[in-house]
């Protein structure tokens, strides 16, 4: 006899307990009422238009991990698609995340100037504005935010090992081409170690922005608005004694990166059920972000909340947390993982 899982709250039932977990925690949050919470608060919506809505100077720290397909920021925009678009490149048959276009990279600055400059507004004086990036797009990220106002104060390298190298080999373009087959072969042996140029990624840089405080001083700024000082009783490496640099680790792979910069490794199951999510951060990382770059209580922004990792760091972190995601196939995901 096939076991069945019924729904306490509608009395649905599921033949598998996936289904039924991601149900349940789906009607958990409609009971909840998770909007209205006075620290919590998620919305599917466009961050432009959300942000729109805060009071000037009331944002203590900004982290967050845009996008980079600007053209998918509309709210009919679905991971399904994304792995299925045969067009999501400049050669259609490359993997995603392999695209090369100088207008991504244009798309990309002139949406980050409009969020930085809306962001600036909202932001504090010293209040702190995190954003994730990849190397070849980092200058677009980065020279928005300086040129709407902020300072760029540093650059984070969150290094890791576990990527997958996207360099492809050139044999089967050779093998199309219309000469002859013993010069086909002579070329294929000649440049059988040779790749596109994409080495192996193996760092993601985090933009380090700052809303100015002017003519005042940090310790002034600290005492009228709790932003701009770092916390540097938040200790790193494996050991936890060492002090927050600007080389991040979450796994083991070197005994003295391992000592010096290590944050705890997150958990295999922090990513939650049914996270179809292609970029998820380990929630250990973020809230190492969070307790250096602000104070408990603060208010955290993050314009692109993707499966929620920010909001579920500030919850663990006693910080308050507004989040947009636009994308209503997320924001389901942010809602069963909150709760």
């Amino acid at each position: 006899m096939v076991k069945e899982y019924i729904c306490e709250n509608c009395g649905k039932n599921f033949k598998q307990i996936k289904y039924y977990k991601l149900h349940s925690h789906k009607k958990m949050f409609e009971n909840s009422n998770i909007d209205n919470n006075k620290d919590i608060n998620i919305y599917n919506d466009d961050c432009l238009k959300g942000l729109n809505k805060l009071p000037n100077n009331s944002i203590d720290c900004v982290i967050t991990d845009p996008p980079y397909f600007i053209d998918k920021l509309d709210n009919n925009w679905s991971s399904k698609e994304v792995k299925n678009d045969k067009k999501n490149s400049h050669i259609k048959h490359l993997p995603k995340g392999m695209k090369f276009s100088k207008n991504q990279v244009k798309k990309l600055y002139d949406y980050y100037l409009i969020l930085s400059k809306l962001l600036f507004q909202k932001m504090k004086p010293g209040g702190y504005f995190l954003s994730f990036s990849s190397p070849r797009l980092y200058h677009s990220i980065a020279m928005a935010c300086d040129i709407a106002g902020f300072e760029i104060r540093d650059m984070i390298n969150w290094t890791y090992t576990q990527s997958m190298p996207k360099g492809m080999s050139i044999s089967h373009i050779i093998k199309k081409m219309k000469i002859p087959e013993e010069e086909k072969l002579k070329l294929i042996e000649e440049y059988k170690d040779f790749k596109t140029p994409q080495i192996k990624s193996c760092f993601e840089p985090i933009c380090v922005a700052m809303k100015p405080i002017g003519k005042s001083t940090f310790i002034k700024n600290e005492l009228q608005f709790n932003t701009g000082l770092l916390d540097f009783s938040q200790k790193v490496g494996c050991n936890q004694d060492k002090v927050p640099a600007n080389i991040i680790t979450t796994e083991e792979y070197n005994e003295i990166y391992d000592k010096n910069f290590m944050v705890p490794k997150p958990t295999k199951k922090e990513k939650g059920i049914g996270n179809i999510h292609i970029t998820v951060k380990p929630i250990s990382l973020i809230e190492h972000l969070i307790n250096l770059f602000s104070k408990k209580n603060s208010l955290i922004v993050d314009p692109f909340l993707g499966s929620g990792t920010t909001a579920i760091a500030c919850k663990n972190t006693q910080r308050k947390c507004i989040g947009y995601e636009i994308n209503k196939e997320y924001y389901d995901i942010c809602i069963n993982r909150i709760i």
